[in-house]
């Protein structure tokens, strides 16, 4: 049975659980809403599924509590920010906020992150830019190494995400948000925790065998996606979101889920864009929605009943989500509810 946790519930839950950690009540506070927000468009293995991991590597001393987060470099239009081993939901909201603030002056910006940590799914923090009218691009490094060269076997990339969002007036955000494995590692762990089996493809073994069992995660190595050219992405965005920042990347690479007291490093990037800059805006966001409206509208293939644009999925489910609630699995239900008790705070009933 799925039960719906509502979103003040499911942010007064992740809050109430930080502080009993020691986490400061406005940090909570804000790590707990971009939590949610990870929920509310459906990628549950970035959201409140994460909390027990995080509260594990607090309560290691993985993770900076009174961090002095602070711009370490800034010319011009760039900046690198030092997260300080803070919680990775402070980190890059000071990375949007200085974002926001260098592309009104630049009408473009690249902002730099070092010393950060996990922050959820990377489409929470560049709808922020284009809910602002901004066109956002983040990479990140991913906190563990989970796939290996192409033809390789050693574990030296991590799932290196992109995100890329462009403003489309009152229509939903087309936003693509992807890992460059063909599955997040999180939807591994989701998969493990129901007991569910993972499809052919996501992962192989030292062998080149299909791995389908998430339990056998270890052993093996998940799948670039577009084989070759997503080794090659993944290589890229480690090294502009990690070499390029001064963070961990390759060997250097901290596993969080097997080191909770370990400093991860963790390097991520945010880029924002002004429209303006190019032309009208209005007329920008125009040929947006004329283009969204081509391609929905063109002819499918036997057996397909629409065509779907990046970021499509994601607002029905944050339209769904936002009335229903997030759903909890009795397994995560159970997690969360252990998880309650070690912190002395009211477990979640339905």
């Amino acid at each position: 049975m799925i039960n719906y946790l509502s979103i003040a519930d499911a942010e007064r839950f992740i809050s109430s659980a930080l502080q009993s950690a020691k986490v400061p009540a406005s940090d909570a506070d804000i790590t707990a809403s971009l939590m949610v927000q990870s929920d509310l468009v459906g990628a549950d293995g970035h959201g409140i599924f994460r909390l027990p991991a995080y509260l594990k590597r607090i309560r290691a001393g993985g993770i900076n509590l009174h961090p002095n987060i602070h711009i370490e470099r800034e010319q011009g239009a760039t900046a690198l920010i030092n997260g300080d081993n803070a919680l990775g939901h402070l980190v890059m909201n000071k990375a949007v906020d200085l974002a926001i603030e260098k592309v009104k002056q630049h009408s473009v910006c690249w902002i730099g992150s070092h010393y950060g940590n996990h922050s959820g799914a990377a489409s929470v923090y560049v709808r922020k830019l284009a809910e602002q009218g901004y066109i956002g691009i983040y990479m990140a490094v991913g906190n563990a190494n989970h796939m290996a060269p192409w033809g390789g076997i050693d574990l030296l990339l991590s799932t290196n995400p992109i995100a890329i969002a462009v403003p489309s007036g009152d229509h939903p955000i087309v936003l693509l948000d992807i890992a460059t494995t063909v599955a997040a590692y999180g939807k591994v762990k989701v998969a493990a925790q129901k007991g569910d089996s993972i499809p052919e493809g996501w992962m192989i073994d030292r062998q080149g065998n299909p791995i389908t069992d998430p339990k056998k995660s270890s052993e093996g190595s998940l799948l670039p996606i577009g084989g070759y050219k997503g080794y090659g992405l993944a290589v890229m965005i480690g090294l502009l979101a990690g070499a390029l920042n001064n963070a961990a990347v390759g060997k250097g690479t901290i596993d969080f889920n097997a080191h909770h007291d370990l400093i991860t490093n963790t390097g991520q990037t945010i880029i924002a864009v002004d429209p303006s800059a190019f032309g009208d805006k209005d007329a920008f966001i125009q040929r947006v929605i004329d283009l969204v409206g081509d391609l929905k509208g063109s002819s499918t293939l036997p057996g397909v009943n629409e065509i779907r644009v990046p970021g499509e999925g994601a607002a029905k489910t944050m339209a769904d989500r936002m009335k229903r609630g997030i759903p909890l699995s009795p397994e995560l239900l159970e997690t969360l509810n252990s998880c309650a008790q070690e912190c002395g705070i009211p477990v979640l009933r339905f």
